[in-house]
């Protein structure tokens, strides 16, 4: 970068770093204000105490998130500029379904989460954010827009978010209902800022970078246009650069190109506004397989397939230079068709990928054919690809199996958030060290969610029949809360020596029954162990000996 560049470029860093510092209080105190209103809408008692929990927890993390999220704000962005806009970490589009059944609850619900962020901050600061892309990757000095560079981009942003809520000692539930209602106006703000960006960069004169244009080959056949009229260059269109800016993309897009006539014509150029369509179409047909041939989560085969169709796109965009801009054009669904198909498959074996794989290499011969019902070819293609898209008997199993273990997750995670209340509201809760009110209030919690949600149908999740595991995982509270205070268990030394095997069994049980990983419970079990030693040490020494306590349980 040359010396104005670089100072543009770290100013608006800098300015980034301010308006996130500004905006993310008033964020918060946004969400605050919109999980207050929905309390006043809501009848059902649970969901309404559910939306207290989260403001008042919020409320009391508010500046604790928001110094948070502008520190990790911060290294993030520096961390992107120093890995030249790199990503840290896994995009989710690239997660199939097979991975979501061998995630931990925890990884599945930071998932869904994520997602849903994504998704929606996306659509709300998309535009402002596309603009700001052309300006970043220009005083940068890129010549072509770079988005991944763009250190200020909506996934830099979420990442540092998503790391400061997670580092908060808050139940899931509740972090998930921030960040639920909380997306929409995350995106306002991000929307906001951009803008402001821009204009700042536009102000201290930086030019929006382009895309590259790379001349489309000349596919003529007989009967086109004379050679004088059809090789537009794209010098004279779009000057000595020859990039495809994203200005030139939008007018394509809308159709607000001058033309001398309603579409060009199959035998000659009449007029530039013609020509200049003609050739950003071709352009734009270029730049959209570019991004198919880059994007590694098409199986290599059907990435050259697509390639492959170049000539017949190309063909359609002479005829129909505003097929791509009409979602519902046949042309454009059947690509938006193969190339969703193919996401489904992460490997040539994978089950129905060899039967897919030749039906798309049908459509390209199909459409190489020579003809000029080209444009009529496209919607019996597409019918042909739909029908034939049911999914197969394994995919069709692993992707229930896949939605199945996510709808189980958010049914254990919300039924556990009502068990850690009962616990909650128990007198002798608060009495206990922290340790074993975060253990309760977590992984047993979890633990008595699964067994209530295993019970028979004929019973209710909230009640637990006698002799069940769910009844057994709770009978163990008055013992475990009794022998985890010290001033209690000490006066009672045989209650104490009578009570931990039986505690201590039933933990690991419950803990196996949930494939709770045992190193992730030994820090419990050692803090517990040590709680039971305290106690047993500090008995009153007029209390007769009684034989040594066996802390261990097989």
């Amino acid at each position: 970068m040359d010396a104005s560049n670089t100072q543009a470029f770290d100013a608006c860093l800098r300015e980034a770093l301010a308006q996130a510092r500004e905006w993310t209080p008033r964020w918060l105190d946004k969400l605050r204000d919109a999980l207050y209103q929905r309390e006043g809408t809501v009848s059902n008692i649970q969901e309404k105490q559910a939306l207290v929990e989260a403001r008042t927890t919020l409320e009391g993390y508010r500046d604790r998130i928001s110094s948070r999220f502008n520190e990790y704000f911060a290294e993030a962005v520096h961390g992107s500029l120093a890995a030249d806009g790199g990503s840290s970490g896994r995009k989710l589009s690239t997660l199939s379904f097979d991975e979501l059944e061998l995630m931990g609850d925890e990884q599945v619900q930071e998932t869904v989460e994520l997602a849903r962020v994504q998704q929606v901050v996306k659509m709300a600061a998309d535009e402002e954010l596309v603009a700001l892309n052309t300006l970043m990757s220009s005083v940068q000095g890129h010549a072509r827009v770079r988005s991944e560079a763009n250190p200020l981009r909506t996934e830099v942003v979420i990442g540092a978010l998503m790391r400061a809520i997670n580092g908060l000692h808050v139940d899931p539930v509740v972090r998930a209902r921030w960040l639920q209602m909380g997306a929409v106006g995350l995106g306002g703000e991000l929307q906001k800022m951009y803008a402001h960006l821009s204009r700042q960069l536009d102000n201290m004169g930086v030019r929006p970078a382009g895309y590259n244009l790379i001349q489309a080959p000349d596919t003529r056949g007989p009967g086109s246009a004379p050679v004088h009229a059809e090789t537009v260059t794209a010098d004279s269109v779009l000057g000595s650069n020859a990039l495809l800016t994203l200005d030139h993309l939008h007018q394509l897009l809308i159709g607000n190109l001058d033309q001398s006539g309603d579409r060009p014509s199959d035998q000659g150029v009449s007029g530039s506004g013609n020509a200049m369509v003609r050739t950003l179409a071709a352009e734009v047909v270029t730049f959209m397989l570019k991004r198919i041939h880059e994007d590694k989560r098409l199986m290599p085969a059907v990435r050259q397939v697509l390639l492959d169709m170049k000539p017949a796109l190309l063909q359609l965009a002479r005829s129909d230079p505003r097929f791509f801009a009409d979602r519902q054009n046949p042309a454009r669904r059947l690509l938006d068709a193969v190339t969703a198909r193919s996401l489904a498959f992460t490997s040539e074996q994978d089950p129905g990928y060899e039967p897919f794989a030749r039906q798309v290499r049908g459509i390209q011969r199909e459409l190489e054919k020579p003809g000029a019902d080209l444009a009529s070819r496209f919607p019996k293609l597409l019918d042909e690809l739909t029908q034939s898209q049911a999914l197969g008997p394994e995919q069709a199993q692993a992707r229930g199996l896949a939605v199945k273990t996510l709808v189980r997750v958010e049914q254990r995670n919300m039924l556990a958030e009502r068990v850690a209340g009962e616990f909650r509201a128990r007198t002798d809760f608060e009495k206990v060290p922290g340790v074993v009110r975060r253990f309760l209030t977590g992984p047993w919690a979890q633990v008595v969610a699964q067994a209530r949600m295993d019970m028979p149908d004929t019973h209710s999740a909230d009640l637990s029949p006698s002799g069940s595991a769910a009844m057994r995982y709770t009978d163990i509270l008055p013992d475990l809360l009794w022998s985890s205070q010290l001033a209690q268990a000490s006066r009672n030394r045989p209650r104490l020596i009578k009570v931990i095997p039986g505690v201590l069994r039933t933990l690991r049980e419950g803990l196996d029954s949930i494939d709770y990983p045992r190193e992730q419970s030994e820090a419990f079990f050692q803090a517990l162990m040590g709680l039971h030693e305290a106690a047993y040490k500090t008995q009153r020494p007029e209390i007769q000996q009684e034989a040594p306590i066996s802390l261990q349980v097989e």
